[in-house]
């Protein structure tokens, strides 16, 4: 009777723990909705990462509100990171058949299948840990940015927090980094190019004329012309 009682109060306790964590992520969503985040777990993993070696180590961002990012760089992330970012609600179950598919064929991880709304989830809060659990968490926090924030607001955000470099996180401060420019002056080339590197943004950033990135970008600018934006 006494282990009895003591398993159920610590089950309890379990329950409310995960209730007010996800309680927590809720609120930070619905915050996030109305104030832009300075920062993601994401952000701040690399920055911990960097400062082991470089205590001065800091990363190059700066926030940039929608309406100033080119739509050529927007038209080229949707096309090659989500082209059905506008139907789905937070998933894409055909690209995560695809990419099932693809992986099995393979033997390896060669493709994912996660949305935009997936990857900013991820970025926003969670480690790199690809446990179930993480992953469950994932779809939790995928739902809530899609019940609580339009497609606009949802890219907007992750156009400002993916990382784009070696210390480069969003829009801005790529386009700063790789061209010189702001992210509106961004052109359609450069925008496909910019997108093409979103999968491996510090290898991209030390290899910048790799063919295969080249022929990504000449991928991404064949599909912009159908991608469209909110």
């Amino acid at each position: 009777m006494f282990f009895k009682r003591w398993f159920w109060r610590i089950f309890l306790f379990f329950i409310a723990a995960i209730f007010t964590y996800q309680f927590w992520i809720f609120s930070q969503v619905v915050y996030w909705n109305y104030f832009n985040p300075s920062s993601s777990a994401f952000m701040q993993t690399r920055l911990e990462t960097l400062r082991e070696k470089n205590t001065k180590a800091a990363l190059r961002t700066r926030w940039i509100p929608y309406e100033q990012i080119s739509p050529h760089l927007k038209r080229a992330i949707i096309a090659a990171e989500d082209a059905k970012f506008l139907e789905h609600e937070g998933f894409d179950f055909d690209a995560i058949q695809k990419a099932y598919e693809k992986n099995l064929k393979k033997g390896r991880l060669i493709m994912g299948g996660s949305t935009i709304s997936q990857q900013l989830a991820k970025n926003l809060f969670l480690s790199g840990d690809k446990t179930p659990w993480r992953k469950l968490q994932e779809a939790f926090i995928t739902l809530m940015l899609e019940k609580v924030m339009s497609k606009r607001r949802i890219l907007e955000i992750y156009l400002n927090v993916i990382e784009w470099g070696n210390v480069v996180f969003g829009a801005e401060a790529a386009a700063r980094h790789y061209y010189g420019i702001s992210a509106s002056s961004v052109s359609r080339e450069q925008a496909a190019r910019l997108a093409a590197m979103v999968p491996s943004p510090r290898f991209y950033d030390e290899n910048r004329n790799t063919a295969w990135l080249s022929k990504k970008t000449r991928i991404i600018l064949r599909r912009m012309a159908s991608a469209s934006i909110p």
